[in-house]
């Protein structure tokens, strides 16, 4: 039979391998392939000045951020947002950024 000690000592080494395994797992899921979706290559941005959800920092107004992320209807997307003139840093709001590449075509 297995002594206390002994079991301890496989259950110890366990863990610690379950550990390394589960690090080694989030190290490569971080990992990012060069895919040409990136919209961030190196340090230079390509198309999107914003991500998705947006951080508000200090000095910031709905106005500036709207500005610098194409997103005129910052008020609209975010209902927890009840006066637009309080907006103070930390606070979490949704971006989505009009595409003028997306326009209708004709019909022929």
């Amino acid at each position: 039979m297995v002594s206390i000690k002994a079991s301890m000592a496989i259950a110890d080494t366990e863990s610690w391998c379950c550990a390394i395994a589960l690090i080694a797992l989030i190290l490569m899921s971080s990992i990012k392939d060069g895919s040409a979706n990136d919209p961030v290559r190196g340090r230079q941005l390509q198309d999107r000045p914003c991500d998705e959800i947006y951080v508000v920092q200090e000095g910031e107004t709905l106005h500036t951020i709207s500005d610098k992320c194409g997103d005129p209807y910052i008020v609209e997307s975010n209902p927890h947002i009840h006066d637009p003139d309080d907006v103070f840093p930390g606070l979490v709001i949704k971006i989505t950024p009009t595409n003028p590449r997306l326009k209708l075509q004709p019909r022929n």
